[in-house]
Formats: structure tokens, C-alpha cells, sequence
């Protein structure tokens, strides 16, 4: 049996909801094909995601950002999905991301065309007030793109010296003798290699991901949200410099095994948890020191009763 015609067309639906679908349906067709001519660079991307372990959590990235865009159905529908020529912008940029770096062999640029042509696609076909409103997850699918080697490496070396510094000095104030050499550590009866993989890259890959998350679902204020992505490097660096010294420790009393293997990865769990367990303290003391300011301010916080401060007449 049909539904009867309802005001605005058959099944009740009305002529705004028939605009809403037809433009969703546009824009699937649409991101069908950018997928399409991006295959090859898609699926070399996911290869590197599973062999780089400092790129593991790019399986998550996507699948969550398509959470949060499901999750802006409701404000999608508020607004008109009319197209703008502007998209053509990022589309052409993307376009030329990919050609740049099919000519240059150069991966980044090619991984970054897809997100340009992506934001081109919302913008053309959408229109401006979608951008805004999928702003979020647009921008959260930057972190699947994994950096150069060569800009890992930059960042990687500096990040040895310092973990390796404060195993050293650890490992004096408990009197345990050590020796510095580059990023080697020589100990009384073995030396300690702090090799790229000890340098902190992976947990801060992985905790700049659950930052951004944490204050995407935590923090209301661009300022806090600022501060809890930005406090992931100072916590990656400390925490892997924990690992580093609690390495040296167990190599001094119980030799160079412990320095590798099973012992070696569950000291990454272990740190990393450690790590996990700061980001949310910090994600709870913002939070808490946001409602203190509300309630001082004579706002109560969101969601709670607001009462008004009794004065004397």
C-alpha cells in the first residue's frame, strides 16, 4: 500500500527534505568518484598505516570522522545546501596537490589532494554553511595523513636527546653510574642504543589523536581545547623519558635483554597508559576549574541550576 500524498509530495515529504536528499545524494555521487580516482593513493595510505606503528590509529581516523559528520545530521537540515562556486578552489588545489606529487613522487601531497578535494565537494555542492557546520570533521581527517620521513626525522633526533638526557640524569640520582654519548647510554656492563622508535613519535601521534578527541567531547572553550592538545608534547616527552630511565634501570641490574622484546613493548603500554591517565586528569582539571570560574562568575555550570547569590536587602 502507498503512503498517501502528504502537503509537500508523495510520502509527506516535504520540498525542503527533497532538496536535503537530493543534495546528499549529489554530494555521495560526488565523493563516490573522488574516492575512485584516489584508489591507488588510498590504499598505499592504508598500507602505511599498517606497517609504520606510529600510523596505526590512521585506521580510527576516518570511521570518527564520519561519526561526527553523522552526528551534525540535525544542523545540516537547519540549514540551505546550496552550492558555491567557491569549492572549485580547494578542488583545484587538490587537484594540483595530486599532480605535484605524482610528478615529485612525494606521498604527502597526493594524501593531502584527497582532504582538499573532499572540503572542495562540501563546498561546492553543500554550500558555505555546511563547511562550518562539518568544519570539524573535515579538519579531523588530517590526521590520517601520515608526515615525510624527513620531517620525522627532524622532529624524531631532537626527541632522542632529550630522552636519553633525562635517563642519563635519572639514573645519577639514584646512583646508578651512566654515561652520555649522543643517544647512546654506557652503562657499567652494557650500553643502551635510544634509537628513533624510543623517541616518543609514536605516543605522540597517538596522544595529539586522543587530545584532539578529549576536547572535542570535554572542553567547550577554544582556549582549553587549545591547551589540552598542545600539553600532549610536553606529556609524550616526559612519559618517554620515563620509559628511557626505567629501560637503563632494568638493563643495569638485569642486563641488555630487558632492553628489547616482550619487556621492551609492555614498558610501552605501561608508559603510554601513564600517559592516557595524565591527558584525562588534565581534561577533568580544566573542566573543573571551568565550572569553579562559572560559579564564582554567578553561572552555574551547564546543565545544573543556577542560583542567584542572597544579598541583604
Amino acid at each position: 500500500m502507498n503512503a498517501p500524498a502528504g502537503p509537500g509530495g508523495a510520502g509527506g515529504a516535504t520540498a525542503d527534505e527533497r532538496i536535503y536528499r537530493l543534495a546528499l545524494l549529489r554530494f555521495a555521487v560526488a565523493a563516490t568518484a573522488l574516492v575512485a580516482v584516489y584508489q591507488p593513493v588510498l590504499y598505499h595510505m592504508t598500507l602505511h598505516w599498517r606497517n609504520v606503528p606510529d600510523y596505526n590509529h590512521g585506521f580510527l581516523v576516518a570511521p570518527l570522522a564520519a561519526w561526527f559528520a553523522y552526528e551534525r545530521r540535525a544542523k545540516l537540515r537547519r540549514v540551505a545546501l546550496e552550492g558555491s562556486w567557491l569549492g572549485l578552489l580547494p578542488l583545484a588545489a587538490g587537484a594540483a596537490s595530486l599532480a605535484i606529487g605524482r610528478l615529485g613522487v612525494e606521498l604527502m601531497s597526493m594524501r593531502v589532494g584527497f582532504v582538499l578535494g573532499l572540503i572542495g565537494l562540501v563546498l561546492l555542492l553543500l554550500g558555505r554553511p555546511a563547511v562550518r557546520i562539518l568544519a570539524f570533521p573535515l579538519g579531523f581527517l588530517c590526521l590520517m595523513v601520515p608526515l615525510p620521513e624527513s620531517l620525522l626525522n627532524m622532529i624524531a633526533f631532537p626527541l632522542q636527546l632529550i630522552a636519553a638526557n633525562a635517563a642519563v640524569s635519572s639514573l645519577h640520582w639514584i646512583g646508578i653510574p651512566a654515561l652520555l654519548e649522543g643517544n647512546i647510554i654506557h652503562l657499567a656492563q652494557t650500553e643502551l642504543f635510544v634509537e628513533q622508535a624510543c623517541s616518543g613519535i609514536r605516543s605522540l601521534m597517538s596522544l595529539i589523536t586522543l587530545s584532539i578527541l578529549f576536547a572535542h567531547f570535554f572542553q567547550r572553550r577554544a582556549l582549553e581545547r587549545a591547551v589540552l592538545v598542545a600539553s600532549t608534547i610536553p606529556i609524550a616527552i616526559a612519559v618517554n623519558a620515563l620509559r628511557v630511565s626505567l629501560t637503563g634501570i632494568l638493563a643495569h641490574a638485569y642486563g641488555e635483554e630487558v632492553a628489547t622484546g616482550a619487556i621492551h613493548d609492555l614498558e610501552g603500554v605501561l608508559t603510554f597508559g601513564v600517559a592516557f591517565g595524565l591527558l584525562m586528569l588534565e581534561a577533568r582539571l580544566l573542566s573543573g576549574v571551568t565550572g569553579l570560574r562559572r560559579t564564582r562568575g554567578g553561572d552555574a555550570p551547564t546543565g545544573g541550576p543556577k542560583f542567584a547569590e542572597e544579598r541583604p536587602a
